[in-house]
């Protein structure tokens, strides 16, 4: 009887040796997921602030674009009213 619970013992140690095993396995397993999330929301982050910049240049842009088209429709305007007005162009200026 004392040979089956030593052999008991063994498998009860075997066993909480392996569960052990295991639970580091599982451990190392999720802390290498857990990294690699953070690292893809730095990636994340990092490509928002780009877009972010990159749309405020955009943002820019348009408004540089329609300031400069308010101001060649306002001179086109003014051209326009100056010739029903009487005025000629120079000679050395073309349309």
């Amino acid at each position: 009887m004392q040979q089956k619970t030593r052999l008991t013992e063994e498998k009860v140690r075997k066993i909480v040796t392996g569960a052990t095993v295991a639970g580091v396995l599982l451990i190392v397993f999720l802390v290498a997921i857990l990294i690699v999330q953070f690292v893809q929301i730095g990636v994340v982050n990092r490509r928002r602030a780009e877009y972010d910049r990159q749309i405020e240049q955009y943002e820019a842009l348009i408004e540089s674009g329609a300031a400069q088209e308010e101001l060649l429709q306002l001179e086109e305007t003014l051209r326009s009213l100056a010739i029903e007005n009487g005025w000629e162009m120079p000679e050395g200026i073309s349309d």
